[in-house]
């Protein structure tokens, strides 16, 4: 750990203990010394817009014809005149309407099918279109071709200076070997992150994995596998340059630590019981996952949501991508209020009473993210909160999982985002608008200067007059 002069703290702070590193948040001991004396104001280390781009496959009832009618997604009204009735998949989201954005009738055509061999292939191209916004070549071999993904164009932009550029988390199994067919490999199914169009980014499922990574909890495989048998916390092996730091930190910086080192401890405890609960010889609803990974969708969720804020919090990265299902997955979600497998449900044949039993998967994965906006937001980042500096992406490839269309699909946006998006808007887009013209829209507000994005024909307005 570096001090500079007058007792500042360097920006990027680290607690070293053996084969254990924990960066820390900002703290006003990272201020520069005589900084507000001078009257300069808070440095630009804290208030970094942050990125998490999220997918939700196969659609949403609300993409249906009859299920559009109904408003099951997209709202009645537009600009800020808009309401959730008590169907909608998006009234858990109602409480931070004024965080939300909602961009309606938006089209993903780069994962229709564009010659007849392709046709029926929709599920095992669609997730490398979603951030890519571009048409995967149709192969089994070597020879990937889709587009670079938006999350790793912004990563560029933003994340060169974080210890990690970004990190790709999921939630459902991968490398399905054998099981990805139309002849496209499971590449395109695996990542809905590509570094360039024929490089595809690794997802990490296991959230003790995604830990590990973030605070450098042993050097080799061998070494953390010595720790976790010890039961203990990483944070037993920093604990003198802890008390080092904290004698040299004023009240509010050392309260601030200590919440953060207990947030980073309480995540470690849960994942060691879930590790310890999957160990114990009991059946498992999800056998073929790792140890670290919890058969409770929700519990997954919330533990790779906590892994997110502590990253953005200690700056590791500032860049997200996060799959919360598979396509053609079959798991079911009780909790939602029905025992139907997902796939299956998607495929409503068009039956009104199906089309809302389909829907109650999908409110149900949208009454995720409250939990996530609620600890960003909890979270202090400069002068406001993980919030306030955060954009969340959440949306489809696909529209009507029925039929298995691309038009018309869901996209919401979420956060303050430094003021990229208005919130508190429903913006319905013209018909045959690109969703790429929204990610193009996007990257300019990121400072990218990129012409175009995939299949974009113009930028997207998110700011009107309604």
């Amino acid at each position: 750990m570096q001090f500079l002069t007058q007792k500042t703290l360097e920006r990027r702070t680290f607690l070293k203990g053996l084969s254990a590193t924990i960066a820390l948040p900002y703290l006003d001991a990272m201020d520069p010394a005589g900084r507000f004396l001078a009257g300069a104001g808070r440095p630009s280390a804290a208030g970094h817009t942050r990125l998490v781009c999220i997918e939700s496959v196969h659609g949403a009832a609300g993409s249906n014809t009859w299920g559009a009618s109904r408003h099951l997604w997209a709202p009645e009204g537009v600009g800020r005149q808009f309401a959730f009735n008590a169907d909608s998949a998006l009234s858990p989201l109602a409480n931070w309407r004024n965080h939300l954005t909602i961009v309606s009738n938006t089209d993903v055509r780069m994962a229709e099918a564009f010659d007849a061999p392709e046709i029926g292939g929709d599920h095992f191209r669609s997730s490398a279109v979603f951030l890519t916004q571009s048409h995967p070549k149709q192969t089994q071999g070597s020879d990937l071709f889709v587009g670079t993904s938006f999350d790793q164009i912004v990563a560029r932009k933003i994340g060169q200076d974080t210890p990690i550029p970004s990190m790709q988390l999921c939630i459902e199994n991968l490398d399905q070997a054998g099981g990805c067919t139309y002849n496209y490999s499971c590449a395109y199914t695996d990542t809905i992150s590509w570094a360039s169009p024929n490089e595809p980014l690794p997802m990490i499922r296991n959230p003790r994995a995604a830990f590990d990574l973030l605070f450098g909890a042993g050097a080799n495989n061998a070494d953390r596998s010595a720790r976790r048998k010890d039961n203990g916390s990483i944070l037993d092996w920093v604990v003198g340059e802890m008390s080092t730091l904290k004698r040299q930190l004023g009240p509010t910086d050392r309260r601030r630590v200590d919440q953060y080192l207990e947030n980073v401890r309480e995540l470690e405890r849960r994942i060691q019981k879930v590790e310890a609960k999957n160990q114990s010889g009991d059946e498992r609803l999800l056998p073929e996952a790792p140890v670290g990974v919890p058969d409770s969708f929700e519990e997954h969720m919330k533990l790779m949501f906590d892994i997110q804020v502590l990253a953005f919090q200690s700056d590791m990265t500032r860049v997200f991508s996060f799959k919360t299902g598979r396509d053609a997955s079959s798991r079911t979600f009780p909790e939602s209020g029905t025992n139907k497998g997902f796939h299956p449900a998607s495929h409503h044949g068009g039956r009104e009473a199906a089309i809302l039993e389909f829907n109650l998967i999908n409110k149900y994965h949208v009454s995720m993210l409250p939990y996530f906006l609620e600890r960003l937001k909890a979270t202090k980042d400069g002068e406001g909160s993980l919030l306030d500096n955060t954009l969340i992406m959440y949306g489809s490839p696909m529209a009507d999982g029925n039929v298995h269309n691309h038009r018309r699909c869901p996209l919401i946006l979420l956060g303050g985002a430094n003021g990229m998006i208005p919130g508190g808007t429903h913006l319905k887009a013209p018909d045959g608008t690109p969703m790429a013209d929204v990610f193009l829209s996007l990257l300019h507000q990121f400072g990218v200067d990129a012409p175009s994005f995939g299949d974009s024909v113009a930028p997207f307005a998110l700011y009107t007059n309604a």
